[in-house]
């Protein structure tokens, strides 16, 4: 074999076996299976220092989890062109861009969002358009995996990230639906993939208040802006509009190999974070100096009245509400609770009686 041609093809393949999307990829297997194959009718020098080279890159592969990513520069590909060019006898195989998602392990973070087909290449966030998403879901347009909601310029981006970065089929997202307000969660994504993030994790020239990524590394975050492109239907909520926008973004994946926004599929960084597998305690709730509370429903008024007394039984106040939730914030704004046990106590119980007002139930403190 020419010295310039083992080289290229050495050095091709020495670069992609470094590469994460390689080690599973169809392309490379095929390729050092190809390479293999024509080791017998080689020069000996070139058949030996092969020979070596492939048991160091089998040693590196995993198993295969998609045929082709469709690169644009694709690393095995020249090598197993320049190797049939050369033995035109051992003819490549072909290779098609179809990839195999195992839904239960995709999508990776938990989240309001519906999976519709994992290896689809589309994905859809309504931003605040909460309904949007069922709608758009039940619709199932031909080319849409994942449809979900994102309220929230830095959580709500760092679940969209690592939920992409893991599903190499993904190559856009459509942002729709209403801008949640202050937030500006989808101006905040164009931002994110126009400009990336500075030294300290923001977003920049992002509109949004808190436009930081915490949760994502600058490799998930540079990841995600090559393998995706956003395409912004911001304030549309037209489900025919939108289908059809991403039938006509899935339509262009349909040619074998036409990908150009490849990379490989991520594992996402959650080495810092611990998942507890909660317990069910023994309910402790410690002795509150600042008082204790009585909650009664009154149905006929539809509200909640709580009575506020100190602990040697002297009423100190009343509230009346209609919600939990104004309730427990005049609590709050008042410091008549102190010890987060007892905060934690007051919300479950509010929320009862909030729930047999709006059900009919008969409610009971601390009943079951």
């Amino acid at each position: 074999m020419p010295l310039p041609l083992f080289q290229t093809i050495r050095s091709e393949l020495e670069t992609g076996i470094q590469l994460p999307k390689c080690l599973k990829c169809g392309c490379m297997q095929a390729t050092l299976d190809h390479l293999a194959a024509v080791l017998p009718i080689m020069d000996a020098e070139s058949a030996l220092a092969f020979h070596n080279d492939l048991t160091k890159w089998a040693a590196h592969m995993q198993p295969v989890q998609y045929s082709c990513l469709g690169c644009a520069h694709c690393y095995p590909a020249v090598a197993q062109n320049l190797l049939a060019g050369a033995f035109p006898q051992f003819a490549p195989l072909s290779l098609r861009c179809d990839f195999q998602i195992n839904e239960d392990d995709w999508p990776p973070v938990v989240g309001d969002y519906v999976v519709v087909a994992p290896a689809a290449s589309v994905a859809v966030s309504t931003l605040a358009s909460v309904d949007l998403v069922d709608k758009i879901a039940a619709h199932k347009p031909s080319g849409l995996a994942i449809v979900g909601k994102t309220e929230t310029e830095n959580i709500g981006l760092d679940k969209i990230i690592k939920n992409m970065i893991t599903n190499p089929a993904l190559r856009h997202l459509i942002v729709c639906g209403a801008e949640s307000k202050g937030h500006q969660t989808g101006q905040t994504l164009l931002a994110l993939a126009q400009n990336g993030v500075d030294a300290k994790g923001r977003i920049i020239k992002a509109p949004g208040k808190r436009p930081f990524l915490r949760n994502v590394v600058e490799a998930e975050i540079e990841q995600f802006r090559h393998q995706v492109q956003i395409v912004n239907m911001i304030g549309c909520e037209d489900v025919g509009e939108i289908s059809a926008q991403i039938e006509t973004l899935s339509s262009c994946q349909a040619a074998p190999c036409g990908c150009s926004h490849c990379n490989e599929a991520a594992t996402p960084d959650t080495s810092a974070v611990e998942t507890i597998l909660a317990a069910d305690f023994d309910e402790i709730i410690k002795l509150d100096k600042a008082g204790y509370f009585v909650i009664l429903p009154i149905p006929p008024q539809g509200i909640i009245n709580v009575e506020y007394y100190s602990y040697n039984d002297r009423l100190l106040g009343v509230i009346e509400g209609q919600t939990a939730r104004a309730i427990y914030l005049t609590i709050l704004n008042r410091g008549w609770v102190t010890e987060l046990s007892h905060a934690a106590y007051l919300g479950k119980e509010l929320a009862k009686a909030e729930m047999s007002l709006e059900v009919g139930f008969k409610y009971i403190q601390d009943g079951a």
